[in-house]
C-alpha cells in the first residue's frame, strides 16, 4: 500500500489535486481511499457529496472519508480516561474527572487526534487499497503531524524506562513488607500485570508504524504552490521543516498557472527546485472547466505517482 500527502499552505489546491490524483489512480484500476484530516474539510463540496468521519464508497474503485478532529479528540480523551481511571481507581478523591474535562482545549490535542486518526487509518486500510490519499491541513498544523511519531517515541521511551523504576520499587517493596495494598489495591509490580507500561508497549508500537510509513519508500509528500511570493515563502518553511524531518519531497504542483503569471511562477520555482532537484514540477494551468468537477483535471497527476512506483 502506498501513501500519498498533499501539502502547501491553505487555499493552494490541496484538496483539488488530491481529489484528482485519486480519480485518476481509481479510473486506472486501482483501489484508493482520500481521506482529508484539514479541519476546514472541502473534499466532499468537491465531489458533490456530504462525507462524514467514515469512508464512503465513491465509485467501486474510490472511497472517501473527512476525519472529524474534534471527534477524534473526544475520543482520544475518552480511552485515556478510562484507562487513567482504572489504573489509579485508589485516586479517586483527587477528583481527576475534573482535570480530564478541560482536556480537549490543551495545546496539542488536535494534533494527537490527527496522529491518533491517521494511525488508525493506516492499520485499519493495511491491504484493502493500492493507495490512500491525504488532504492534509496547512502548513504549521501538517508539519507538527509529521514531527509527533518522532517526538511521541521520544517520551514514551522514558516514559517506559521511568515505569520500569517504579516498578523495580515497587517489587523491593514487596518483599520486604510482602503485599503491598493502600486501600485495599494491590498494586502491580510485574510488567505483564501493569496497564501502564503495556499500554506505553502499545502506543509504542503503534507510533512506530506510523513513523516507518512516513519514512518509507512507499510514501510521497507533495508540496503544492501557487505563482506569488506569499506561497513561496510559506514553502519554504514547509520544506525546511520537511527537510529536518527527514522527509523528501517527490513532486511540487505549480498550481493555479495563468499566462500573466508565468514569469513569477518561473522565479518561484527555480527557488524551489534550488535545493530539491530530485524532485518533478508539474504545472497546473487554471481553467475555468475545472470548476465544475474540480477532481476531474485535464492533467495527468497520477501519472506521476504510477510512474514513481515503476522506479
Amino acid at each position: 500500500m502506498k501513501t500519498i500527502f498533499f501539502t502547501g499552505k491553505g487555499g493552494v489546491g490541496k484538496s483539488t489535486l488530491a481529489a484528482a490524483a485519486a480519480w485518476q489512480l481509481a479510473e486506472k484500476g486501482y483501489r484508493v481511499l482520500t481521506v482529508s484530516l484539514d479541519p476546514a474539510h472541502n473534499l466532499g463540496d468537491i465531489f458533490g457529496i456530504k462525507l462524514h468521519h467514515r469512508k464512503k464508497k465513491f465509485t467501486s474503485e474510490l472511497y472517501l472519508q473527512e476525519t472529524d478532529l474534534e471527534k477524534a479528540a473526544d475520543e482520544y480523551i475518552k480511552n485515556n480516561m478510562s484507562i487513567m481511571k482504572e489504573v489509579y481507581g485508589y485516586l479517586k478523591t483527587f477528583n481527576m474527572d475534573k482535570y480530564f474535562s478541560i482536556l480537549k482545549y490543551s495545546p496539542g490535542i488536535e494534533e494527537y487526534a490527527a496522529l491518533t486518526s491517521l494511525e488508525k487509518i493506516l492499520t485499519k486500510e493495511e491491504g484493502c487499497f493500492d493507495y490512500i490519499v491525504f488532504d492534509t491541513p496547512p502548513t504549521g498544523l501538517t508539519l507538527h503531524i509529521f514531527a509527533l511519531p518522532g517526538v511521541t517515541l521520544a517520551w514514551i521511551e522514558r516514559l517506559i524506562k521511568i515505569r520500569k523504576e517504579i516498578l523495580e520499587k515497587r517489587y523491593t517493596i514487596h518483599n520486604i513488607k510482602g503485599k503491598y495494598i493502600p486501600e485495599g489495591v494491590q498494586l502491580a509490580y510485574q510488567e505483564k500485570d501493569d496497564k501502564v507500561i503495556q499500554k506505553l508497549y502499545e502506543l509504542q508500537k503503534r507510533y512506530e508504524k506510523v513513523k516507518s510509513v512516513l519514512e518509507g519508500d512507499d510514501n510521497s509528500v507533495s508540496v503544492v504552490f501557487n505563482p506569488d511570493q506569499l506561497s513561496l515563502k510559506e514553502s519554504e518553511r514547509l520544506l525546511e521543516g520537511l527537510k529536518e524531518l527527514g522527509l523528501p519531497v517527490s513532486h511540487f504542483f505549480n498550481n493555479k498557472l495563468t499566462e500573466d503569471n508565468l514569469k513569477t511562477a518561473e522565479s518561484v520555482e527555480a527557488k524551489l527546485k534550488k535545493d530539491n532537484k530530485s524532485s518533478t514540477i508539474k504545472r497546473i494551468y487554471y481553467n475555468d472547466d475545472n470548476l465544475s468537477k474540480g477532481y476531474m483535471l485535464n492533467d495527468d497527476i497520477a501519472g506521476l505517482f504510477i510512474e514513481q512506483e515503476g522506479k
